[in-house]
């Protein structure tokens, strides 16, 4: 399968690349951090699939050199998981303009840019998995500090709903991951000391099976993937 991880410099993208690459297919990761990206070449190097990587920022307004890219390496897209992410953990009367701006620019903005610039590329069964958050689904536990990431995140999932009716046609399917806490840099710089029950290989593990095979089962669902209950 030909795939797209963005946010892959780190965390479960970078774990989640590794595990796609190391199954054969072939990747098209992308990040903003150059030097990370060629650390996950060097770690897949070697591996049965094929990885190509792309510095690109979410926060651009230009997403051509992106879809130029996949055009070129990919030609075509089986899978995109969109889970590059932004937290930002400070009290609600705190947060400033620009970092909730920030917070749903990547978090849901990219994602309309990015569906949209590479629908074209999209074909009957290609699976799109947007990576959202336990936080963001409606009558679970919330936390103080993040208001700004689990609204994001709430408006990410029901995007997920909406996007699964608009290419229902087509036959794209789409769906939402709702994760709990998952052991990554993002959350230890947000939550020092904190120490979350699953690692980013495991969960990456999970999102990698999901993303092959969930499609068969689900479309326009947020499916919870936390250890604890609402």
């Amino acid at each position: 399968m030909k795939i797209i991880v963005s946010g892959a410099s780190s965390g479960i993208g970078f774990q989640l690349a590794k595990k796609f690459v190391a199954g054969g297919h072939e990747v098209l990761a992308f990040a903003r951090s150059e030097g990370k990206l060629h650390r996950l070449a060097g770690e897949t190097s070697g591996y049965s699939g094929k990885l190509h990587i792309l510095t690109f920022d979410l926060t651009t307004e230009n997403y051509q050199p992106l879809f130029a890219a996949v055009k070129q390496q990919l030609n075509t897209l089986d899978a995109l998981v969109n889970n590059a992410g932004w937290l930002v953990n400070k009290p609600f009367l705190e947060l400033c303009d620009e970092e909730i701006a920030k917070t749903f620019n990547i978090n849901v903005f990219a994602v309309f840019r990015l569906v949209r610039q590479l629908f074209p590329l999209m074909h009957k069964d290609t699976h799109i998995v947007n990576i959202s958050s336990i936080g963001g689904v409606g009558g679970s536990a919330k936390f103080k500090g993040l208001s700004a990431y689990s609204a994001s995140k709430g408006a990410l999932s029901i995007l997920t709903e909406c996007l699964a009716e608009e290419f229902a046609e087509q036959g794209v399917k789409v769906n939402a991951l709702a994760l709990g806490a998952t052991q990554t840099e993002m959350l230890a710089q947000a939550f020092p000391g904190y120490k979350a029950p699953l690692s980013a290989v495991q969960m990456a593990d999970f999102i990698a099976d999901f993303t092959l095979n969930g499609h068969q089962y689900f479309n326009g669902k947020i499916l919870p993937v936390s250890l604890s209950t609402p």
